[in-house]
């Protein structure tokens, strides 16, 4: 019953990469447990979690992350700028310079860059 509630949240944990989720309802709680490849993941799936109406009645999740190197990797979209990410996701748009030397390897100017490059964000300090 609560696993289809909850179907459009367990096809999302998908599309984020969980791909060893597991699931089981007990007790009228559905136990979600998985392991995505980014922390930006995780917290993508526990945002996505709270949108659900009496999710903290009905939903215990153990959501680990894989690597430990990055926060996450982002897809650069248009009108996208290093400050405007770093605000969205380090919360300070001063700090765009910490994406830019994480991603050295594909950036040559931190004011120059394209919609589909993938950039790796770093976790916030």
């Amino acid at each position: 019953m609560l696993e289809e509630k909850y179907h459009q949240l367990l096809e999302f944990g998908r599309s984020v990469g969980m791909n060893d989720m597991e699931t089981k309802e007990e007790g009228g709680k559905l136990f979600i447990k998985g392991t995505t490849t980014y922390e930006m993941e995780k917290h993508l799936f526990w945002d996505k979690i709270k949108t659900f109406a009496d999710w903290e009645n009905e939903i215990a999740a153990d959501i680990k992350f894989e690597n430990q190197e990055v926060f996450g990797i982002y897809e650069v979209k248009p009108g996208d700028s290093l400050s405007k990410i770093s605000k969205g996701y380090l919360g300070d748009p001063m700090k765009y310079m910490e994406i830019y030397n994480l991603n050295t390897d594909i950036l040559s100017n931190p004011d120059n860059i394209k919609v589909g490059q993938k950039l790796k964000l770093p976790f916030v300090k």
